[in-house]
């Protein structure tokens, strides 16, 4: 109390300016037309800019519903456009016999919309967590793709959540290869920048051009479909003592901006699973 009044007794010529201040205005405000119509005029912008103010700051937060509501109906879309093709493929014979029809067994398969809620990019081994576990679907080794290319693969899972490796990290090789020519490679995170990557095994004799787009493989279809987006060669180098080139990637995804998924739910794993064991066995 003591401090207080100390307070208002160093600062009372400060305090009785401004109670004059506001006295001299209003009395101007109220004796003067034109000074009252500046006023209501300059009030009612104030007012109109600090509701403009308002509203945005609650479209912002509402942002985060739109998103998540937007990332469900691109989900469904996805599924729904697999689906047609699926059917599609059904109505087309193989070559071998014209009276089979059939889905290729590897494009059955399904999108599980997923939200980003934990994630790295400046670690050796980085990690990224999901709202999404067991009741929903996801299990381990289910690819995880946005809507911009490849992100990562399950690696454990809980009731609710699940751990996903991403391509940021050495522990997993994504298997890739060149839209215009087919040919394959091994993506590997060099553990440096979280925008590029390294592509492995490129032999001397491929034809390479800065800007060659790269697509999964699909020769691991448990994980990936064929075709999904991985990245762009942003540089490349051979040795004349080298027989294979040193290649850098750009990735499709920016991993710093993250925020929604899809888990791959590829609907014929565990049987492609066990038979791949069993011949191991063998």
């Amino acid at each position: 109390m003591k401090n207080l009044i100390n307070f208002l007794i160093q600062y009372s010529v400060v305090f009785l300016f401004l109670f004059l201040e506001i006295i001299s205005v209003t009395l101007i405000v109220k004796n003067q037309e034109y000074q009252k119509s500046v006023f209501l005029s300059s009030s009612n912008s104030m007012v109109s800019g600090l509701y403009e103010w308002s509203n945005s700051v609650v479209e912002f937060f509402k942002l985060r519903t739109a998103n998540e509501s937007l990332s469900e109906e691109n989900t469904a879309l996805k599924n729904q456009i697999v689906n047609l093709q699926n059917k599609l493929s059904t109505l087309l014979p193989e070559a071998s016999d014209s009276l089979r029809f059939r889905i290729p067994p590897e494009m059955e398969y399904q999108f599980i919309s997923a939200k980003v809620i934990n994630s790295s990019t400046n670690k050796l081994q980085n990690y990224i967590t999901i709202n999404k576990g067991i009741i929903d679907g996801v299990k381990p080794d289910m690819g995880v793709v946005s809507d911009e290319g490849v992100v990562g693969i399950v690696k454990t899972v809980s009731n609710r959540f699940a751990v996903v490796i991403p391509i940021l990290n050495p522990k997993i090789q994504i298997s890739c290869k060149f839209k215009r020519n087919n040919y394959n490679g091994s993506l590997i995170w060099s553990g440096e920048d979280y925008r590029y990557a390294n592509l492995t095994d490129i032999a001397r004799h491929v034809q390479l051009s800065l800007g060659d787009t790269l697509v999964t493989s699909g020769l691991v279809a448990s994980t990936f479909p064929e075709g999904i987006p991985v990245g762009i060669i942003e540089d490349f180098n051979i040795k004349e003592s080298d027989s294979y080139y040193n290649i850098k990637v750009k990735l499709a995804v920016s991993f710093r901006t993250l925020s929604h998924v899809k888990v791959i739910n590829y609907l014929n794993y565990k049987e492609q699973k066990n038979l791949e064991l069993s011949s191991e066995e063998q």
